[in-house]
Order: structure tokens, then sequence, then C-alpha cells
């Protein structure tokens, strides 16, 4: 069994988070950093840690983010204008909590995606 997550636990009501979607395969809730104005993770209720780990199997979940996502964005009155999806892999990706998400980031122009050093 993999072991909890920050948002397992989040997914699970054992710690605050302002929830915006949650079925029985995803959970939706508020960065509490936002980056902008709209700023709102998915996640897949099953622990997943990385990109990496993902199976065949988790196909038609990772489908489902998307249209969670999509679903928000328009919810969020952001879909029109157009808005980013975020998903880090990794120490060099700057994955800061091991249990895949995406970012659903709008409501502002975001700029370049990276920036060149």
């Amino acid at each position: 069994m993999t072991q909890d997550t920050l948002f397992s636990k989040i997914i699970k009501k054992e710690i605050p988070a302002e929830i915006v979607f949650q079925d029985d395969r995803a959970t939706a809730f508020r960065d509490i950093n936002p980056k902008a104005p709209c700023h709102i993770l998915i996640v897949p209720n099953k622990i997943i840690p990385t990109v990496n780990d993902v199976t065949e199997e988790d196909e038609a979940l990772l489908g489902h983010l998307f249209i969670v996502a999509r679903n928000l964005a328009q919810q969020e009155g952001i879909a029109e204008d157009g808005y980013r999806l975020i998903i880090n892999c990794g120490r060099h990706g700057n994955q800061e909590v091991f249990h895949l998400h995406m970012h659903l980031v709008g409501g502002r122009s975001l700029g370049r995606m990276i920036q060149r050093d």
C-alpha cells in the first residue's frame, strides 16, 4: 500500500482545503499559495507518486483529470481567454508533493512558460 500524502489527506478530508470538485476518481481544490487569480490543483484520488509511476491502467483516470480541468476552467470563467495546465515530475521538475497533480492556472496573462537563463 502506498503511504498517505498531503493530498490523500485532503481527499479524505483529514486536512481542510477549499475543495471545488470531488468524485470517486478525482479531487480539485484551490492552491493555498496561488500563482494567479485562479490556481486549482486537480488530483487523482488514487496515489500515483509521479508521471513515471503511471501505468496503462491509469489511462482513463488521467483522461478524466483533463475533463475535470476543462469543466473547472469553464466554471471559473477562464476557458475563453485561456489557461495553463502544469504537471511537474521529480526533483528537476520541481515536484513538491509526490502525489501526481495538475495545476490549473489562469485569470491573467501567464507569459512564457519557460524563461531562458
